[in-house]
């Protein structure tokens, strides 16, 4: 028999790699996951030059290096418009990750980084949340509808400086405009 989870969430598969899905419903402000591990002090030169993806800094002092396998909370994902928010507590040296909207089961669980983060590891690389995606898809709609006008305006202007050329043509036959056959007059 599997053995089933009481927990409100699993690691799965998302768009970005893995990602942190709800498996029932969770209401708003509800915590849902601490983000742990080693707790580093940036005073200490080893601990300082440590660097991955997974640090969490809780103030000026002290990071959280959330790397270790255990802290399901690291596949978490970024969005621009997000479901959850971190609670940091620096004093107390922890982070809790908190529902901030009512989140289904099956939607992805995620929260903003940071600026600092998103400069130096989502700018270069395009941000790839829900709300950025909608928002490229839209731009590349408008791009495609503006170049489609642009088309159709070169079209009809073609079609109508070929119409008056044709009408030239017709004109400059001995200066007399002929619109059927030409023969010659019976006598």
């Amino acid at each position: 028999m599997p053995a089933t989870s009481n927990k409100p969430y699993r690691v799965g598969r998302s768009k970005t790699g893995l990602g942190l899905f709800a498996t029932k419903p969770i209401k708003k402000g509800t915590r849902i996951i601490r983000y742990f591990g080693p707790i580093l002090d940036s005073r200490i030169p080893e601990q300082d030059e440590i660097e991955n993806k997974y640090l969490f800094e809780l103030n000026g002092r002290w990071t959280i290096d959330g790397s270790v396998r255990k802290n399901l909370a690291r596949y978490i994902n970024h969005s621009c418009r997000p479901n959850a928010e971190s609670d940091v507590r620096p004093r107390e040296r922890k982070v809790y990750i908190r529902a901030i909207k009512n989140i289904e089961p099956g939607d992805e669980i995620n929260y903003d980084y940071g600026t600092d983060y998103f400069k130096a590891y989502l700018k270069p690389i395009g941000c790839k949340c829900d709300s950025c995606e909608k928002k490229r898809k839209k731009l590349r709609a408008e791009a495609r509808a503006e170049a489609a006008k642009v088309k159709a305006r070169a079209e009809r202007k073609a079609a109508k400086k070929a119409g008056a050329k044709s009408m030239a043509k017709k004109k400059k036959l001995n200066g007399k405009h002929f619109a059927g056959k030409v023969g010659r007059a019976r006598a």
